[in-house]
């Protein structure tokens, strides 16, 4: 069988390789109090540090920590999947990539396993910071269905962000490339958002481009899903180009192994 394997080994290559990464992870204690604790203090700061600024036009909650919570939840999915190239790097030190790349592993599943293994940090990152939310005050009305919209907006964007971390890692090879790419990309996107400030605040410029940045497209989904009275209009637009992005970034990341290959 050669490297390219056919679409009918992707799902149990997947299955493998995600259960290879997760348990690396397990094994990493220390990456994953870092996990646990990141999102606690970005909510317990920001959620003190701007608590007033719900007094600003623009703003349709009363409570900074409602319209914070998904906030925090976005850029959390940021500042992880924008690092998942670092385990590809690391592969490629150890060697790991080379021999994965000769055998019959699946492409797709060394990708689509990557991003899974990033789905199930971001869905454990979400919940923490669903129930310190809670903890802090917060009322999300729209329940558990508007909760679980949002962990399944943040891992469609996980899935962009990893693979293009992924695709990058490849191309480029080193950790400090990939510190600034990722940088380069996660930080203007965060703030050309409405993760932490109102939209009707910022702007007209930013309002302009907030409405192509798949960061506000996960936000003002998962704001609405979990409000009283969810206006599904403006969440299954979004959660169809997050998907339709999320698609297409792990097939151009996949391309990238091309590349790799070419250059050694």
């Amino acid at each position: 069988m050669s490297g390219h394997a056919g679409a009918s080994t992707v799902a149990p290559h997947s299955a493998y390789l995600t259960g290879r990464l997760l348990r690396a992870t397990a094994r990493q204690p220390a990456f994953v109090v870092i996990m646990l604790i990141q999102p606690m203090i970005w909510l317990l700061l920001f959620g003190q540090l701007f608590k007033r600024v719900v007094e600003l036009p623009g703003f349709a909650s009363g409570s900074y920590i409602d319209f914070l919570t998904p906030g925090v939840v976005v850029m959390t999915v940021l500042f992880t999947s924008g690092w998942a190239g670092m385990g590809f790097i690391d592969d490629m030190e150890r060697g790991v990539m080379d021999r994965m790349l000769s055998s019959p592993v699946s492409r797709m599943a060394m990708m689509v396993s990557s991003v899974a293994n990033q789905a199930v940090t971001i869905v454990v990152q979400g919940l923490i910071i669903v129930v310190i939310g809670l903890l802090l005050g917060a009322s999300f009305t729209g329940g558990v269905a508007g909760v679980v919209i949002m962990l399944g907006a943040s891992v469609l964007l996980a899935a962009a962000f990893a693979s293009l971390s992924n695709g990058m890692a490849l191309m480029l090879r080193t950790r400090e490339s990939l510190i600034g790419f990722s940088t380069m990309l996660t930080l203007p996107l965060s703030f050309l958002s409405s993760a932490m400030m109102a939209r009707e605040s910022a702007p007209e410029w930013i309002r302009t481009v907030s409405a192509y940045n798949p960061v506000d497209w996960t936000v003002v989904a998962s704001r609405e899903a979990l409000s009283a009275s969810p206006e599904w209009a403006a969440i299954w637009p979004r959660l169809g180009g997050l998907l339709a992005v999320a698609l297409a970034a792990v097939w151009l990341a996949t391309r990238a192994f091309r590349a790799y290959q070419r250059s050694q």
